[in-house]
């Protein structure tokens, strides 16, 4: 146990040390939830109305935090499948350590990531006027469940990386996969408008359940 611990830290720092060194990869992650807050909440805020009297910006920050938690799985699948496609998995399962550690450092290396990016969602949001209502308590609860999902999303993601073949199959499937699971919930409008039939998908969802 306390090699495949090691193992994983090890090979963890790595894909941070990665993250430092190809700053796209952050950009992505931090910047287009920003970008999402801001066209959303200007563009369509005064359009949109939202049950209960709540402004529409903080309606959308949830969701919004869901999306992103949920695309870490579109970022640790191209990654896997890059490192696959140019042998470096089969390097790090030639050295003497326990083949586990490859997977789990990546998912933890995804959630850190990914955690920027709700942080600096979360500031942004306080900018725009989202505010914590029911206390710290729930907030951290809250928190605590959004990178729950992440991780199990992080999974499927190295499910899907690891399955297929090119990076591109990978686009293709997470694209078709990811964008409806998200815009098919009220993460951006609520489900109360919509036919009877759409209403009960998008209730459904999981990802409403986040929400």
């Amino acid at each position: 146990m306390n090699h495949l611990v090691s193992d994983s830290l090890t090979i963890m720092r790595r894909n941070i040390i990665k993250i430092r060194r190809v700053p796209d990869l952050l950009v992505f992650t931090t910047l287009q939830p920003i970008m999402f807050v801001l066209l959303f909440g200007v563009v369509f805020g005064g359009a949109i109305a939202v049950a209960g009297g709540g402004g529409y910006r903080e309606f959308l920050l949830p969701g919004i935090m869901a999306q992103t938690i949920a695309f870490s799985a579109f970022i640790v699948a191209i990654g896997l499948n890059t490192d696959i496609g140019k042998g470096m998995v089969d390097r790090l399962r030639s050295l003497p350590i326990r083949r586990s550690s490859i997977l789990i450092s990546r998912s933890i290396a995804a959630l850190i990531h990914s955690s920027i990016g709700v942080a600096v969602m979360s500031v942004t949001g306080l900018f725009i006027g989202w505010r914590l209502h029911d206390g710290v308590v729930n907030a951290l609860i809250g928190y605590g469940l959004l990178l729950l999902f992440g991780f199990a999303m992080i999974w499927f993601g190295i499910l899907i990386g690891s399955w297929l073949r090119s990076v591109e199959a990978v686009n293709g499937f997470m694209f078709s996969t990811l964008f409806p699971i998200t815009f098919l919930s009220n993460a951006f409008v609520p489900t109360d408008p919509m036919p009877t039939w759409l209403r009960t998908i998008a209730e459904w969802n999981p990802m409403s359940s986040l929400v």
